[in-house]
C-alpha cells in the first residue's frame, strides 16, 4: 500500500483540539439515541438487510458522541458497516499510526496540543498557533489517512471497503456541533488494532467507477441505472486544499427543497459557520469514501432509487473544483 504524508498544517483538523470547556459540553447540542432499532435504520447497502453477512463485516456504531468498534480486526480487505443511530450526521476517517503508537498516545500527546493551538486560532493568533503545532510529537507526521465511510445521515447505515495493513489505527469524526465543538473532541475517536492474520474478503468488483483528482475533479459515467451498486473510488492524486485536507467523495441524495449553494458552502470545516450540525435541509448523506493516498482505490455500496443525487467532496467550494457533481437516477432504465 502506498502512503501519503501531508504537510504539517494539513493536520490542523485531526483529532481537533482537546477537551474545550468540559462543563460547557453539558449545555452543548447533545447527541442522543433516536430510538431506532437496527431494523429501523435506513440501510443503504446490498439487500437492505442489516443482519445479512454481518459476521464478515467490521460493524461500527454510534449511539451518542462515541463509536462502538471492535478492538482488533484482520488485515487485508475489510468492509466497514457504519450504523449512525444518532440525531446528527457523522462519518469516520481511518488513520494509521506509526509502529508502537495507539489511540492512547494520540489522546495524551496530540489532543492537548490541538486544544492550545485551536484556542490561539480562535483568538486570531495564527502564527502562534502554528508554532504550537510544531511542538506535536515527531511520530505524528507519520500518520497515514486510509479511507473510511463518507458522511452518513441520522438513522442511516452505510458500508465501505478498504485495504488495511497490520498496525494500530484511529477512527474519528470531526463534524462540529452547532456551537462549534468538534465531535472528536467530545469522544468520537477510537482505536483499532489490525492483526497479521489476513481476512478472506476479496477486493470488490465495481459496477460504478469514480476517478477523483485535483485537476479534473470527480469523473464518472453519467448514465447511472437504479438499483444496487458497488462504487469504486480511484484517487488519481492527493493534494492539500485550502482547508488543509485532501479530497474525498460523499454520496448525497437531494430533495427538491435542497439548497445547493448551502450544501456547497457547508462542506468546508475551516469556515466557522460551516460543517456544523444539523446539515443543510433537503440533504441525505449516504456514505462514500474518505481520503486515500494517491494511486489507491476504495469501495462503497449504494442502493440508488430514482431521484436526484450528487457526488461531492469535503473541500472548500467543491463546485469550483468540479467536485460537486449532480446526477439523476431515472425511474426505469434497462441494465
Amino acid at each position: 500500500m502506498k502512503t501519503i504524508n501531508y504537510p504539517i498544517i494539513l493536520w490542523l483538523c485531526r483529532i481537533l483540539c482537546g477537551a474545550i470547556l468540559i462543563i460547557a459540553l453539558a449545555a452543548c447540542e447533545k447527541e442522543s439515541l433516536t430510538g431506532l432499532n437496527e431494523s429501523d435504520l435506513k440501510v443503504n447497502i446490498a439487500g437492505e438487510n442489516p443482519d445479512a453477512n454481518n459476521s464478515k463485516k467490521v460493524v461500527i456504531k454510534s449511539e451518542g458522541m462515541s463509536f462502538t468498534a471492535p478492538e482488533e480486526i484482520q488485515s487485508g480487505w475489510n468492509t466497514f458497516r457504519y450504523e449512525n443511530g444518532t440525531s446528527n450526521p457523522h462519518f469516520f476517517v481511518i488513520e494509521k499510526l506509526p509502529a508502537g503508537k495507539t489511540v492512547e498516545d494520540s489522546k495524551a500527546e496530540v489532543v492537548p496540543v490541538f486544544q492550545e493551538g485551536m484556542d490561539l486560532i480562535e483568538a486570531g493568533l495564527d502564527d502562534e498557533a502554528l508554532a504550537v503545532f510544531f511542538s506535536l510529537p515527531a511520530w505524528y507526521w507519520e500518520v497515514v489517512l486510509q479511507g473510511g465511510p463518507g458522511l452518513v445521515s441520522p438513522g442511516t447505515a452505510a458500508e465501505s471497503t478498504v485495504y488495511m495493513t497490520p498496525g494500530d489505527y484511529v477512527i474519528e469524526c470531526y463534524v462540529k456541533t452547532g456551537n462549534g465543538i468538534f465531535h472528536s473532541t467530545i469522544g468520537m475517536i477510537e482505536g483499532i488494532h489490525v492483526s497479521e492474520e489476513t481476512s478472506k474478503i476479496k477486493e470488490p468488483e465495481s459496477t460504478l467507477d469514480i476517478n477523483i483528482s485535483s485537476t479534473s475533479g470527480i469523473q464518472f459515467k453519467s448514465d447511472i441505472r437504479p438499483g444496487q451498486h458497488v462504487v469504486s473510488v480511484y484517487f488519481e492524486d492527493q493534494v492539500v486544499h485550502e482547508h488543509f485536507l485532501g479530497h474525498d467523495v460523499h454520496l448525497v441524495k437531494l430533495s427538491p427543497e435542497a439548497d445547493i449553494d448551502a450544501l456547497n458552502a457547508w462542506m468546508n470545516w475551516k469556515d466557522p459557520d460551516q460543517f456544523k450540525t444539523p446539515a443543510p435541509e433537503g440533504v441525505e448523506f449516504l456514505g462514500g469514501m474518505q481520503e486515500l493516498p494517491a494511486g489507491e482505490t476504495g469501495y462503497f455500496t449504494a442502493i440508488l432509487k430514482p431521484g436526484t443525487y450528487a457526488f461531492i467532496s469535503e473541500v472548500p467550494d467543491p463546485m469550483s473544483k468540479n467536485m460537486f457533481k449532480i446526477f439523476e437516477v431515472p425511474q426505469n432504465q434497462s441494465n
